[in-house]
């Protein structure tokens, strides 16, 4: 894969577009704003990602030497300019399509800055300040195809989901995050709590996520694929109590994100929209 398209991380880019797709689908609004919103979270997203390297380059020596600055395919000063233009493009076409959306574009982006410089080594507060902007992505679409309601909803779900994740992956990069001096949860309560905080958030999430049904946002379909989603989660949740090991914490990472995905796939097939064509 080409360096540039690498560090952008496309595929976490994409999943974040998929948000406001959903979004789209749910309103059954496919607009010129639509293709636009979807710009600027896959250009943001892949800005963010970006710069979260070009701070993490020590870190990412330790634990993902693979990647392009740790590897030297990309300078640092490349990937500093490469993700402030990125930044840049994308908060110009989210004012394009109103205030209100280049706000939040720009809000985003100060806060992932600040994110990778700062907070991601803060304890708990770089997860929740990831998990987030993961569902700032539904708010954002929402706002672009006026479901906001909605979007608020499914943000919440997209939060609670990521930060199981996100806690997971600290797990997994335990050893770079201590030589840098992190204060991630593993470092300073060990991986035992970490696993019950990502425990919690995963069966948090199952429990609640059937209530979308059951408030009429929802068909009967988006239920039949929630519970291959909510069986994933549970399996992941018991997984990472019963087995803290670095192998195992890898899996389940992969895990959560495919659940993820699940989900996602249970908004589009539950909406009104997909739901007719049944």
């Amino acid at each position: 894969m080409n360096s540039f398209l690498e560090i952008i991380r496309p595929w976490n880019a994409v999943m974040a577009v998929i948000a406001v797709l959903l979004m789209a689908i749910i309103s059954v609004n496919f607009t010129l704003d639509v293709l636009l919103a979807c710009a600027v979270v896959f250009v943001v997203t892949g800005a963010g990602n970006a710069v979260n390297d070009y701070f993490d380059h020590r870190i990412d020596a330790i634990n993902k030497p693979e990647r392009p600055i740790p590897s030297g395919r990309i300078s640092l000063k490349t990937a500093e300019i490469y993700s402030l233009s990125l930044f840049i493009v994308g908060i110009v076409l989210a004012f394009v399509i109103g205030l209100i959306p280049g706000v939040i574009a720009l809000l985003s982006s100060l806060l992932m800055i600040f994110y990778a410089y700062n907070l991601k080594r803060k304890l708990l507060i770089g997860n929740l300040s990831i998990s987030f902007l993961t569902g700032l992505c539904f708010v954002f679409g929402g706002v672009v195809v006026s479901k906001i309601e909605l979007s608020i909803f499914l943000g919440f779900f997209a939060f609670l989901m990521t930060m199981a994740r996100e806690i997971v992956k600290d797990m997994e990069d335990v050893e770079g995050d201590r030589v840098e001096g992190a204060s991630t949860l593993p470092i300073i309560y060990g991986e035992r709590i970490s696993s019950i905080f990502a425990a919690f958030f995963m069966i948090f999430a199952s429990l609640s996520s059937p209530i979308l049904y059951f408030l009429g946002f929802f068909s009967i379909y988006y239920l039949i694929v929630l519970v291959i989603a909510i069986a994933v989660f549970l399996l992941c949740a018991i997984s990472i109590l019963k087995d803290q090991s670095l192998d195992n914490t890898i899996k389940v990472s992969k895990r959560i994100k495919i659940g993820m995905g699940i989900v996602f796939l249970a908004f589009a097939v539950g909406s009104p929209f997909l739901a007719g064509l049944f």
